[in-house]
């Protein structure tokens, strides 16, 4: 295009930062199952959205199961001007028993069970970010997990054959390793399932003898826990997980199978009225319930914990926890020091309860090994600055050349969002930086560069520490006025 001989030319300008782009940490993932449901509404492995207040879509999804229980968990959580949580539901079938469902929720590692949820964005237009399978993360089981040498033996020209037998369990399977003509190493194949004792370990074959193992029977993770990390990582979810609702040692071995930061236990169940009967539900459903809420106060931004939070619509904890706001020596305590959050009552006129009354939860903890990075709080909050740094600095790829307005517009850009989460206590401060030594003349040749940005998200308030101690300027105080009061009298 020329520009007229005669006449006016206009051109729009588009150096300016571009206004920050949040993304909706709020969306729910419910996988479970509801034999009764509409199929053609529910379809199997397969993303479904709704919104919690929809009666057509509870309706069609009929009353077994747990995802209308969950759903309805979820509604009574809702806060002041909320009508509704968006939910992405997955069905899937419900097996002969536990063991054949978690296997129907694990699904093929693709497409089917949790990794449906992958599907959602493509499909559903939204992602799923607070994820629960309600009923089906608890259940823990026992294995085979390794095999010590026992005694090398001799004269093996061959690794024998091992067979695993007893301990009241079954499927074990593992190889024997030699070398030379001794027996140096054990690897288990299948841990099995159900052993309540280790094993006998027997070597047969190979040519050699006295050869022999020893077996190590120990907790295996839910495989629905185990699951889970890998699609959170993919979908930059987050994800409550049941634990057993039974003991405090169950807790804590429960959650010693746990190792990720995307994972957030919480335990025990709860009792809700069902029907005219008083039922125990899975208590994840009422978390997520509250962490949508807590987002919905915030604007939408996660950077908030959903510690010392009421959960409505439910009788009480399907078992008490003790605790004290002032005694470590607590199992409320304990679990909280395990990472594990807690369902507590409040007590009247009980002021080391977390509360006058109703039932409070209480967890700041992700199950996460790094301490750098310990509350979801602060973990959900870095997700959703990553992810406003994608959905808004896209817009200038392929359509700017690197130029160094291009570059300072890239930093502003980054700059404004930052600066907004500060104002807000979201982020305590934050650095930006375009620096030599993260780019070359022969990056940007490339059509590259890098950015370096830090962040300090607000911690969360977990314990407060008060000095008391006596105060003699106070007496001073008291001394200097009596004199002025009293003074000198004579006689």
């Amino acid at each position: 295009m020329s520009d007229p001989t005669f006449g006016i030319s206009i051109t729009r300008l588009d150096s300016e930062p571009r206004p920050p782009v949040w993304s909706d940490m709020s969306v729910v993932g419910l996988i479970g199952t509801a034999d009764a449901a509409d199929a053609a509404t529910f379809p199997l492995n397969t993303p479904v959205f709704m919104y919690s207040d929809d009666a057509t879509m509870l309706t069609a999804l009929g009353a077994d199961g747990t995802l209308k229980d969950a759903v309805v968990l979820i509604n009574n959580q809702l806060g002041e001007f909320q009508v509704a949580a968006k939910i992405v539901v997955v069905r899937v079938a419900e097996g002969v028993d536990a063991d054949a469902t978690i296997a129907n929720i694990v699904g093929d590692g693709i497409s089917t069970g949790v990794n449906a949820f992958l599907d959602a964005g493509p499909a559903l237009a939204v992602i799923p970010r607070l994820i629960c399978a309600p009923g089906y993360t608890s259940q823990r089981d026992s294995g085979v997990t390794s095999i010590t040498v026992a005694n090398a033996g001799s004269g093996y020209t061959s690794a024998p054959t091992v067979a695993i037998t007893g301990g009241g369990g079954t499927g074990a399977t593992a190889t024997a390793t030699i070398t030379g003509d001794a027996i140096t190493g054990f690897t288990v194949t299948d841990p099995g399932s159900g052993y309540e004792t280790p094993p006998t370990i027997t070597l047969t074959g190979g040519g050699g003898t006295g050869g022999a193992g020893t077996a190590v029977v120990a907790d295996l993770a839910n495989p629905v826990c185990a699951a889970l990390p890998a699609v959170c990582d993919k979908l930059l979810a987050h994800a409550v997980v049941d634990g057993p609702g039974t003991t405090e040692q169950d807790a804590i071995n429960w959650r010693e199978t746990l190792n990720h930061s995307r994972l957030i236990p919480v335990d025990p169940a709860v009792k809700v009225l069902d029907g005219g009967l008083t039922v125990v539900q899975p208590m994840s459903p009422a978390i997520v319930g509250v962490g949508v809420r807590r987002d919905h106060e915030k604007q939408g931004r996660p950077f908030h914990s959903w510690a010392n939070q009421p959960v409505q619509g439910i009788l009480g904890p399907s078992r008490p926890i003790n605790f004290s706001l002032t005694d470590g020596a607590t199992e409320g305590q304990r679990l909280l020091s395990n990472n594990i959050g807690v369902l507590l009552r409040g007590e009247l006129g009980v002021e080391t309860a977390i509360a006058q009354g109703g039932f409070v939860f209480v967890g700041t903890d992700n199950a996460g090994e790094d301490d750098l990075w310990r509350f979801y709080n602060v973990t959900r909050g870095r997700d959703y600055i990553h992810l406003m740094l994608l959905r808004t600095l896209r817009f200038y790829l392929g359509r700017f050349n690197i130029t160094g307005q291009t570059i300072q517009a890239v930093l502003n850009t980054m700059e404004t969002g930052l600066r907004n989460l500060k104002a807000d206590g979201d982020v305590l401060g934050y650095e930006i930086k375009f620096t030599r030594d993260q780019n070359s003349p022969e990056e940007l040749r490339q059509g590259r560069f890098t950015v370096n940005f830090a962040a300090e998200e607000a911690p969360v308030l977990r314990y407060l520490g008060v000095q008391s101690s006596r105060y003699r300027p106070a007496l001073d105080a008291l001394l200097d006025d009596l004199l002025a009061q009293v003074g000198v009298i004579k006689g």
